[in-house]
């Protein structure tokens, strides 16, 4: 199993990033917050988490151990696979999943797309021992991008939102507030989808 890949940034879009690290190219899924913790830049060490299945070999990227660690206890609770839980690490960052899950906050994880109070209940219950013995100390600081409706849409018609519904929301998004970056748009976008 690997356990980070560092190398040149050949493709980076708020869904994915291709590394190019001795002359193989690397297709490696990511989260919003990953995305913005690699914007301008042109080598990164990204921490990977491998899937095989029987028919796929899936890799997760994440900026920080401790993203990539949030992103495990995630998908070891029952119900929740890799998808939902990029999606958790899109709308929120790891402090801030870290920080609902120890304090009991249903309300945080329900405002999440796809997330229902049984759900969050069930992370909750599963997780909160777990996160309790472990600390998340890093937050990332979001970038501003020059394609940022484009990225947005990207990013959440590859995480499976229609891309007419997604265009109508971010169209209005953009109209209220002209100064979001990706990461806010596709957060809020993730919570009127």
């Amino acid at each position: 199993m690997f356990e980070y890949i560092s190398g040149t940034i050949k493709e980076l879009t708020p869904a994915y990033i291709v590394i190019d690290c001795g002359g193989v190219g690397y297709y490696i899924n990511i989260s919003i917050n990953t995305y913005s913790a690699f914007q301008n830049k042109e080598e990164c060490k990204i921490f990977i988490h491998q899937v095989i299945r029987e028919d796929a070999n899936i890799l997760y990227g994440f900026y920080s151990k401790e993203e990539r660690e949030i992103f495990r206890h995630l998908i070891s609770v029952s119900g929740v696979g890799a998808n939902t839980a990029r999606v958790i690490l899109s709308s929120l960052s790891a402090i801030e999943i870290h920080k609902a899950i120890t304090q009991n906050d249903v309300n945080i994880l329900t405002s999440i797309k796809g997330i229902g109070t049984k759900s969050a209940q069930r992370i909750i219950i599963e997780l909160r021992d777990k996160l309790g013995k472990s600390e998340i100390i890093q937050e990332i600081i979001p970038s501003q991008s020059n394609t940022i409706k484009e990225e947005s849409l990207s990013a959440l018609v590859t995480l499976g939102f229609p891309k007419n519904n997604v265009e109508k929301i971010l169209n209005k998004l953009i109209l209220d507030q002209p100064e979001s970056t990706v990461e806010e748009l596709v957060k809020k976008s993730l919570k009127l989808l």
